[in-house]
């Protein structure tokens, strides 16, 4: 095998003491000739997204031994965005992405690796591990942890986000203290990410089209033996990428991101896609820009029925054909690239030359191409005086594409879902939570909480909500997310007050407060930058370094 990284330590008399301790972890003799690779590792049993990663490192690891590679796992870290949801601790979410990329990069060229495989569950592990990867452009290979089975209750399928949304329902007097508790023990019934095509998986999606991960890879059930099986197949994936010298840059083309955004549409997506596709981008050194994601909408169907909006989940997707089918149906009509090269050393098309573009009969979770869910796609860039750097509305899941209302405004998540718990939200208004932007929450936490809230009490449907946070991959309704400028940096969505007339129209791709610009300028003449929020660790220094939604919230741009 080519393996001209290690070569640091396997040439010289001044190398030895690099081979002596390398013997230390079970080098021996013959082992210094071979490709060392980076096994990055996010196991934890803080959430039950990375409860199996362990095993599966186990599993990737005896494969790349068997292959002819040293393996070297090192740990990385994981926040729970569920268990962090509508908490002081959600600002880290966001910050745990780039703490992720951070960290695969120190080790990877600390030690300088000739391979990685980057091994990740909750949402942020996905996006954390690409940025580094694009950032290594070593020979890399992302395996996804899983997904999670769906809960079952009263003959119907639970995720996380029932949970979330049951809180909504109990609040308005729709079920009782008992259905609830009921709820929250069966939502989540063992290992897996979370359920739905919530960011975990529209990520893992992503990867999948973009030809980081394995053909089928992206939807598995985390439990599920296949899973483990498809580790050790991304083991020897990675050596024949390390033998041919198949870098990231070969395979992250501008053409393979346009993939990963028509699968995203396709799939019913999170909004979180735009941002982290954005920040690998970047990351990559493709030019990729948010308005991007908008020529792709236009032109791609969904044809998933998945949830949060829909009725199915991961797992029901995998078992109708897996994001193969949904690439295949796409490249039929000429909506892919079926040029872009895969880490399996073949062509998008080479690799779905066995699959058939013809939905299965006798389910519906994907729909034919002539009968989608929606005509087109469901993450539509507004713009307008209240984003002017654009914003992200997500559009499943509801009766109207655009809504008048009157704007109740809070400074913060805490303030917007304590008003909506006390039932001071009504049909027509339009909420607006600011201040929780990439530098004034800092960290852009997700709005699941409220927006789960809204749906619970039977307004998903009548009440807009915006910020310039953003919002989980559970979250569907009338929402704008990823306003920008943000309010901390004297985005108009900072000038906003109670009583105002706000307009959010998804065919017009418009989001609007009905103000002169006059009547904004004297506004802004009263208005003072907020003092920062933190002042020392790692959320102060985020502050200081993150970018604008608009280019992916990085921190090195």
């Amino acid at each position: 095998m080519n393996n001209k990284r290690s070569k640091l330590i396997t040439e010289g008399v001044e190398r030895a003491p690099n081979r002596a301790m390398l013997r230390a972890v079970g080098f021996g003799d013959d082992d210094f000739k071979k490709p060392i690779i980076g096994i990055a590792n996010g196991h934890s049993n803080i959430t039950p997204c990375n409860l199996s990663l362990g095993t599966l490192a186990e599993d990737a690891a005896a494969a790349s031994k068997a292959a002819g590679m040293m393996p070297q796992t090192f740990g990385t870290i994981t926040i729970s965005d569920g268990i962090s949801m509508g908490t002081e601790g959600m600002k880290y979410s966001l910050v745990s992405r780039e703490v992720i990329a951070d960290s695969i990069e120190t080790v990877c060229q600390g030690q300088r690796m000739d391979g990685l495989l980057a091994i990740g569950g909750c949402d942020k592990n996905m996006p954390g591990a690409m940025i580094a990867i694009a950032r290594l452009d070593i020979p890399s290979v992302f395996i996804y942890g899983g997904t999670i089975k769906a809960g079952r209750h009263a003959g119907r399928d639970l995720t996380v986000v029932s949970a979330f949304e049951a809180v909504g329902e109990f609040i308005a007097g729709k079920i009782d203290e008992h259905e609830l508790c009921e709820v929250e023990k069966k939502a989540c019934p063992g290992a897996g990410s979370c359920g739905g095509m919530y960011t975990a998986n529209t990520m893992s999606s992503a990867i999948e089209a973009l030809g980081m991960s394995l053909p089928y890879s992206s939807t598995m059930a985390a439990e599920d033996d296949e899973k483990r099986e498809s580790a050790r197949a991304s083991a020897k994936a990675l050596a024949d990428a390390i033998e041919n010298e198949l870098l990231p840059s070969k395979i992250m083309t501008r053409a393979a991101f346009e993939n990963a955004i028509a699968v995203v549409m396709a799939t019913g997506g999170s909004t979180n896609a735009v941002l982290h596709l954005l920040a690998i981008a970047h990351s990559m050194k493709v030019d990729l820009k948010i308005e991007d994601f908008e020529t792709i909408r236009a032109k791609v169907p969904v044809l998933c029925d998945l949830k949060p909006s829909g009725k199915y989940v991961a797992t029901d997707l995998h078992q109708a054909g897996g994001i193969p089918l949904v690439m295949k149906m796409l490249l039929d009509h000429g909506l892919i690239d079926g040029n872009c090269l895969t880490i399996t050393g073949r062509t998008v098309a080479e690799n779905l030359a066995g699959v058939s573009g013809e939905v299965p009969a006798g389910q519906d979770i994907v729909r034919p191409w002539d009968a989608p869910v929606y005509p087109d796609g469901h993450l539509a860039i507004l713009g307008g005086n209240l984003a002017e750097e654009n914003a992200v509305a997500k559009i499943t899941g509801i009766k109207s594409r655009s809504i008048t209302g009157t704007a109740k405004v809070y400074d913060s998540e805490e303030e917007a879902m304590t008003a909506i718990l006390a039932r001071k939200i009504e049909a027509g208004d339009v909420v607006v939570i600011r201040y929780e932007g990439p530098k004034g929450g800092p960290g852009m936490r997700e709005m699941l909480a409220p927006t789960s809230a809204i749906i619970g009490l039977g307004l998903g449907d009548s009440v807009g909500l915006i910020t310039d946070g953003r919002f989980s991959g559970g979250t569907y309704g009338m929402v704008v997310g990823h306003v920008a400028p943000e309010a901390a940096v004297g985005g108009n969505i900072a000038l906003v007050r109670d009583g105002d007339t706000i307009t959010i129209d998804a065919d017009r791709r418009l989001l609007d407060v009905h103000l002169s610009a006059e009547e904004l300028a004297e506004r802004r003449a009263d208005w003072t930058p907020p003092a920062p929020r933190y002042t020392q660790g790692v959320l102060s220094k985020y502050a200081k370094l993150v970018s604008s939604a608009k280019f992916g919230a990085v921190t090195d741009l």
